[in-house]
């Protein structure tokens, strides 16, 4: 458990360090959304890039993968909807938010660098996958279901399609767009395209575990922390575990099996705390306080949960 500890450590001091520098004003937290934007835009681009343009496409597109991360993270958000509409008797939007924070992972900002300390070799493979998911499929979804249940967009499938619009012009769907076809055509880059590239991939994960830790400055706790509970656990317990079971039933499926390191990967992925825009899309909800409350509470939490799931892995 010790050398477990010696893995995760580091990424929460990474993450302890930036919410210091802000809390001493060092950094103020506007200045993270400026280091995010710079991590967004350009890092995890750039690193998606490099991890799928210098392999071969089949090296590349894992259909379990893609099966298993699916299937577990729409497990979990259809438990947490249903959950939240017929035990606790929520609205319709609230049990969206309940949904997507038990299915829509971190992936970026915390998930790869912990891959890159245990599965390095398929880490920037799976955080590509996980774009897949989390940005065509899972965002759009949830956010439809959102923007349903305020009576004020015109159909779901019409805020589906204003969704994908926007995605397409989201970065890191550009830069697994780009790499997808380098990888396909075989095309080998000018060495100063590629070292230019890998310079800008290597600031992604220092950088992304310091804006989160800056980003959680002022988030409230107080006592709200127990109506989160659900969320928080469904995330970091009951993603996991959906994501597991479709792992167990791919054989049934006729799905080529993943390599243990891929199986691992998709694993920790699911066990991540809820993406960092959380509050964010909640705002517009009227879910902003209990959605970064949420946020809050999953990441002191997720320290003793993922280094149990890093335990089993191991």
């Amino acid at each position: 458990m010790l050398d477990i500890l010696a893995i995760t450590s580091p990424i929460y001091f990474v993450v302890l360090a930036g919410y210091l520098a802000t809390r001493a004003r060092l950094f103020e937290r506007m200045d993270m959304r400026v280091f995010g934007k710079f991590v967004f835009n350009l890092a995890l681009p750039a690193l998606i890039f490099n991890a799928l343009a210098q392999r071969h496409i089949s090296d590349v597109l894992h259909p379990g993968y893609l099966l298993a991360y699916l299937g577990g993270s729409l497990l979990s958000m259809s438990a947490g909807y249903l959950g939240g509409r017929l035990l606790g008797g929520w609205s319709h939007t609230r049990s969206t938010f309940l949904g997507m924070g038990m299915s829509c992972s971190n992936s970026s900002f915390i998930g790869f660098p912990i891959l890159l300390l245990m599965v390095a070799p398929v880490a920037g493979v799976a955080l590509a996958l996980n774009v897949l998911v989390e940005n065509l499929v899972m965002l759009p979804l949830l956010l439809a279901m959102a923007e349903s249940g305020q009576g004020k967009s015109g159909p779901w499938h019409q805020v589906l399609r204003q969704s994908v619009r926007q995605l397409l012009r989201n970065p890191l769907v550009i830069a697994v767009t780009a790499g997808l076809a380098v990888s396909l055509a075989q095309l080998r880059l000018p060495e100063p395209v590629t070292r230019t590239v890998q310079l800008f991939s290597q600031a992604s994960g220092g950088l992304s575990l310091f804006v989160i830790g800056g980003t959680l400055v002022g988030l409230p706790l107080s006592s709200g922390w127990p109506r989160v509970l659900p969320v928080v656990l469904g995330k970091l317990l009951g993603h996991p575990l959906a994501v597991l079971l479709i792992i167990a039933l791919l054989p049934l499926l006729a799905v080529t099996p993943m390599t243990p390191q891929l199986r691992a990967a998709a694993l920790l992925m699911a066990a991540m705390p809820m993406l960092s825009i959380y509050p964010i899309l909640g705002q517009a909800y009227g879910e902003a306080d209990r959605s970064a409350t949420a946020l809050l509470v999953c990441m002191v939490l997720s320290f003793f949960t993922l280094s149990g799931w890093m335990w089993l892995v191991r």
